[in-house]
């Protein structure tokens, strides 16, 4: 992402408008010493799915189904602690969000269509294992002394 004000680009032409994403600021732990005590460099960013006017019908009914462990009352959330500066875990969290909807929107792969043996193939194996079978009968029971 290069700039950070939205929209953000899913996937062709669809893109989220910044109006329909909402931002969560906390506190963070991990690295930046005193820094971090300080600061609100943990985000939280929050897009309402269920309501959203930004996808197409399709899309959020697919994503609905895909990421409905994820929602809460419809809503999906994606947090950032990683670096210590809020810009860059604000755009952590957007790029995040962006990937996950891709994903989630993303048309069902085409079934795979089965392929049939051919006859000839499946023959050669029954009349090797016939060969196979017997070979080793040959084996069996003889009083050789």
């Amino acid at each position: 992402m290069e700039g950070m004000s939205g929209p953000y680009q899913i996937r062709g032409s669809v893109s989220l408008p910044e109006a329909e994403l909402q931002w969560r600021f906390s506190r963070s732990s991990g690295p930046g010493g005193q820094h971090v005590n300080t600061s609100d460099s943990r985000v939280e960013l929050l897009f309402d799915l269920a309501a959203t006017r930004a996808l197409p019908e399709v899309w959020k009914a697919r994503a609905l189904e895909r990421l409905a462990s994820r929602l809460v009352d419809g809503v999906l959330t994606v947090r950032a602690s990683e670096h210590r500066s809020q810009w860059r875990n604000r755009e952590t969290a957007a790029v995040r969000l962006a990937a996950l909807l891709a994903e989630a929107t993303a048309p069902p792969p085409k079934p795979r269509r089965a392929t049939r043996i051919p006859r000839g193939i499946n023959e050669r194996r029954l009349r090797e294992k016939k060969q196979r079978a017997e070979t080793k009968r040959g084996r069996q029971g003889r009083d050789w002394g």
